[in-house]
């Protein structure tokens, strides 16, 4: 599993007009390519009567599976520059389709991986993209005493806190990147003087938001 990487936060639709002709930009998330080529026949259904829909995505942890089709337009000048966009910004699981309907003005090569790439890059801004980062959650167990203590200094460090279970004693559910948990453990250790029982929990990817 990669330490991090990135991704759209989701579905997304942005519409754009150059020269007469709707470009349409459809965007979602895709982990698998079953769940890609799905998408792009539910566009496709959905826009049966327009002049193209050219896709491109991106999936796997090392870029594995990458498909382009310019469903109609002159070879290379919509899917590539589609799939381009995608690798720019570094973005993985990832399909994108852009609807046409032509306006009866014609771009020309280089007008049309403009125009594919503009729309693709826009409907990505639109859309959003997050960093996922692999986390360990660690659970930290102290008394009720310490519990004010423990989340004034949480709040302050760069750890996330994920959840608080209040039972006999209470248990802290904490972020932790995974090549931090040995100061995290040391942190907690030296802030309770001891009076703590820390436990390794299960890995998950934590999204945030990319200033684009």
């Amino acid at each position: 599993m990669l330490a991090s990487y990135r991704t759209v936060k989701g579905y997304g639709e942005h519409e754009i007009l150059i020269e007469k002709s709707r470009f349409i930009c459809y965007v979602s998330r895709a982990a698998t390519e079953a769940e890609a080529q799905q998408f792009i026949a539910g566009i496709k259904k959905k826009h049966w009567d327009a002049t193209h829909n050219c896709s491109a995505y991106l999936i796997g942890e090392h870029d594995n599976i990458q498909k382009a089709n310019d469903d109609g337009e002159p070879s290379g000048t919509a899917g590539v520059p589609m799939l381009e966009v995608l690798k720019k910004r570094g973005l993985k699981d990832t399909v994108v389709v852009v609807t046409r309907y032509f306006g009866g003005i014609k771009l020309g090569a280089g007008g049309l991986i403009r125009a594919y790439s503009r729309s693709t890059s826009e409907g990505l801004n639109h859309t959003g993209v997050v960093e996922r980062k692999l986390m360990r959650v660690m659970h930290t167990k102290v008394e009720y005493t310490l519990l004010g203590k423990l989340e004034n200094e949480l709040r302050a460090s760069p750890y996330a806190v994920k959840e608080i279970h209040y039972l006999e004693d209470v248990t802290v559910d904490t972020y932790v990147e995974e090549q931090e948990t040995a100061a995290f453990t040391e942190w907690m250790v030296e802030l309770t003087n001891g009076r703590c029982a820390i436990a390794e929990g299960e890995t998950l990817y934590l999204e945030q938001s990319v200033q684009q």
